[in-house]
């Protein structure tokens, strides 16, 4: 009796042990965001405005192969496979799926807003069309933009292709969706690239 107690004990001990220091990570995580919203000029309430979730920054991911740009991309495992299958598919229907960007970390996606920022676009524009550090699909290693030979890249001119067209009718099936639809509630301007993968 004494064994199971003690044994029940250890495991409630490591149980609150993996709590409190999944608090503490998140706690830290929350300050770097809050940090790099200010240095950025993001508004304090973006995220209940916007209907965003704090997205984790995966680290567990695996190479998908090289984007369009020739540079390596990553997603997290079951994602990889998920897209991996979604691709054979779409070509078996004479569809080519290429990949614009998949993952991006916290400090790439602030990256990206500090560039725009100093080309002189406003906060509240950049925020219409990029999601604010922290709030990005692509930090969860599930989301991928997506594009097509003929298209032009991140450009609503890929409603119109017969990828996007696959994609609708398909892509669920595969875990994924469209993150982005027109009028969504989060303020976000319609993203037919966009698309997210969810267990």
């Amino acid at each position: 009796m004494l064994h199971c107690f003690c044994y029940c004990f250890q495991r409630n001990e490591a149980r609150s042990t993996i709590v409190i220091f999944n608090y503490f990570r998140q706690r830290r995580h929350l300050k770097r965001i809050d940090a790099l919203h200010e240095s950025l000029g993001i508004p304090m309430d973006y995220a209940r405005l916007r209907k965003l979730p704090l997205c984790p920054e995966a680290s567990d991911l695996c190479s998908i192969g090289p984007d369009i740009f020739e540079r390596e991309q990553r997603m997290i495992p079951q994602a990889a496979n998920a897209w991996r299958s979604m691709r054979t598919s779409a070509a078996g229907d004479h569809i080519e799926l290429q990949v614009v960007s998949a993952f991006r970390s916290v400090e790439y996606q602030a990256g990206i807003l500090r560039n725009k920022l100093e080309k002189g676009q406003r906060i509240s524009e950049i925020l219409m069309v990029s999601a604010a550090p922290g709030f990005s699909e692509h930090h969860t290693g599930c989301a991928l933009d997506l594009t097509t030979p003929g298209c032009a890249v991140l450009e609503e001119d890929f409603e119109q292709s017969k990828a996007f067209e696959w994609l609708m009718e398909n892509a669920g099936r595969f875990g994924f969706s469209l993150s982005f639809p027109r009028d969504n509630p989060h303020g976000v301007a319609f993203e037919p690239w966009h698309w997210a993968w969810k267990d």
